[in-house]
């Protein structure tokens, strides 16, 4: 199917919620909102970043789109295809297309299987190719992503976190995806190991053409990697902006403290530090209007009131903010 508005990934709406039940009949009593209303594009060979602090819904979001968990409204069109319409068969089939690298480069290898067995496995399960060129393919998914063929009869404990993490970069190239979600793929990883992961993302995206969502919290990785960046808080995206435009000029509260948040290379103090106050809400209790507004230096009580939608700053531009006073001029 052909996409016609020119995005690989366009997600409308996004809801995630999970129910919570009490009593001994277990009625559901109230829903905890992990994603409430999230919507982005992403074109093909273009990086998203997702950000924002923990427990802000970003996984959950990459999860559901490869419907790893259930959306509960809204919709996802990958390459013009509504993937939450799809069937069992289909979504199969979608996911050769749609893959994704896991936060913790141990938890997500299975101990009892050699490397060979786990990059091949996804072209097993879809009955690609016979034993000997499973294997044949595995050895050159390793020399793409840095380690050998001498390492295929090994297990993931005998590996560094860096080198599992090219092991599960490998799996997920497999079956030579178009979109790559990659959840927190570095925060694992020593510093020095993170920026070898993100240039062998990079250099992985030039050659064969990838998409990225990139989930994190580390804005300055995001920085790195992203062409786009959506920030999240509480279930919900709050700015979305080039990345130029974003750490230019960010005019959400919120985006501006976990700019203020990100560490100098000199000891020097060059910028003043927003310090948040309070706790972050529960997503099954949100506060009524917008989600900041506990935490806002700047809240008043149209804030408290009402949820502003996310909208441009200006009526020319790119750059989006659900705060009221975000706009220019």
């Amino acid at each position: 199917m052909t996409n016609n508005n020119n995005y690989l990934v366009d997600v409308a709406e996004l809801k995630t919620w999970f129910s919570i039940r009490a009593g001994v009949l277990r009625k559901t009593v109230g829903h905890v909102k992990a994603v409430d209303g999230v919507s982005f594009r992403i074109r093909p060979g273009r990086t998203l970043g997702l950000v924002g602090e923990s427990g802000c819904g970003k996984t959950t979001v990459g999860r559901t789109l490869l419907r790893l968990i259930s959306p509960t409204a809204g919709r996802f069109l990958f390459d013009g295809e509504d993937v939450f319409a799809a069937s069992f068969k289909r979504l199969k089939a979608l996911r050769r297309d749609i893959q994704m690298m896991f936060q913790d480069p141990y938890g997500s290898l299975n101990p009892r299987m050699n490397i060979e067995e786990i990059v091949s496995e996804p072209l097993l399960v879809h009955r690609l190719d016979g034993r000997a060129k499973r294997r044949e393919k595995a050895a050159e998914l390793l020399d793409k992503v840095g380690l050998s063929a001498e390492h295929l009869g090994r297990y993931p404990h005998e590996f560094s976190g860096g080198q599992r993490q090219r092991i599960g970069i490998a799996r997920a190239l497999a079956l030579e995806p178009k979109l790559l979600i990659c959840d927190e793929p570095v925060s694992a990883l020593d510093v020095s190991i993170q920026s070898q992961i993100i240039n062998l993302l990079q250099d992985l995206q030039k050659e064969m053409g990838l998409t990225y969502l990139f989930i994190a919290h580390d804005l300055a990785v995001v920085e790195h990697i992203s062409e786009d960046v959506a920030v999240m808080y509480l279930g919900r995206i709050v700015e979305f902006a080039s990345r130029d435009a974003l750490y230019a000029d960010p005019r959400h509260p919120y985006t501006q403290a976990l700019l203020s948040a990100i560490p100098e290379p000199t000891p020097v103090k060059t910028k003043h530090r927003i310090v948040l106050g309070g706790e972050v809400p529960s997503p099954s209790n949100p506060p009524s209007g917008c989600p900041f507004h506990p935490r806002c230096p700047l809240a008043e009580q149209r804030c408290r009131e009402e949820i502003q939608s996310l909208d441009p700053i200006d009526p020319s531009s790119r750059h989006l903010a659900a705060c009221w006073k975000a706009k220019k001029g």
